[in-house]
């Protein structure tokens, strides 16, 4: 099973290596794909998780026990869909096929397990419709 993750580390947990025990004592494979940390300051990570269910499960709790707030990404990437015209200015941009527009209904889609956080998104649409959570470090 392979779970993307955005991972929050608050100033205290910085400076432990929790994503080496998460690889060595708790087995899971963890492939980063974005990240801002540094040392004495707050951080974030996406990052997909690769194990069984229960692997990740204890991961998650590891974490938790750490201090560090863990949320699926469809949390923190959103935009607005009321306003949104569906113009595909956002589709054109996203490398990772995480927004698509199509027939028959020509409206917008978004898959969150494809988004990697990017935030080309943010910069393509002419609305300025999208928020990326993620970024706000």
């Amino acid at each position: 099973m392979i779970k993307k993750l955005v991972l929050s580390f608050p100033v205290d947990a910085t400076d432990r290596p929790l994503i080496y025990d998460l690889i060595r004592v708790h087995d899971v494979s963890i492939n980063i794909l974005k990240a801002e940390i540094q040392p004495g300051k707050t951080g974030s990570l996406l990052a997909e998780f690769e194990a069984d269910e229960r692997g990740i499960d204890e991961a998650i709790a590891y974490l938790n026990d750490n201090g560090v707030t863990v949320s699926p990404v469809s949390s923190k990437v959103s935009y607005d869909r009321e306003r949104c015209i569906n113009c595909g200015s956002c589709v054109s941009a996203c490398f990772s096929r995480a927004l698509s527009i199509g027939a028959p209904e020509w409206i917008l889609r978004f898959d969150p397990e494809r988004c990697i956080a990017c935030k080309l998104c943010l910069k393509a649409c002419p609305l300025r419709l999208f928020k990326i959570e993620f970024a706000e470090v």
